[in-house]
């Protein structure tokens, strides 16, 4: 009913940027919270960036000042600004959005279908 597709990702060299986009479609009333995880081989999803309906934004400490999350409601999409690259910022990285499909419905989780990152050195 709710479809994320990610765009963006691809191989960059260390210190280098990308920019990540998440397009969600479908049954949407209004989307609550937006994010980017990302998962390394052989770790744990992490949460990367978030940002509210209102604005609202949190960065993991890794990733501040360097990654900029932003999103354009009216197309209900969500970026990643992604600037001097790491190669530990190497992983798949996925968008997640709380859905709700109607003014009396609850809130659904969505999730995208991931786009690799790879950093080299």
């Amino acid at each position: 009913q709710v479809q994320l597709v990610e765009s963006g990702g691809g191989p960059v060299q260390a210190g280098g940027s990308l920019r990540l986009s998440c397009a969600a479609s479908g049954r949407i009333f209004s989307i609550n919270a937006m994010r980017w995880y990302r998962q390394a081989p052989g770790k744990q999803r992490e949460l990367v960036a978030s940002i509210t309906s209102g604005g609202s934004i949190d960065y993991a400490d890794s990733v501040k000042g360097r990654f900029t999350i932003s999103r354009d409601n009216a197309k209900n999409t969500v970026y990643l600004q992604m600037n001097s690259l790491k190669p530990e910022d190497t992983a798949v990285y996925y968008c997640y959005a709380a859905v709700m499909m109607s003014r009396w419905d609850r809130q659904y989780d969505y999730w995208g279908q991931g786009t690799q990152v790879t950093v080299s050195s």
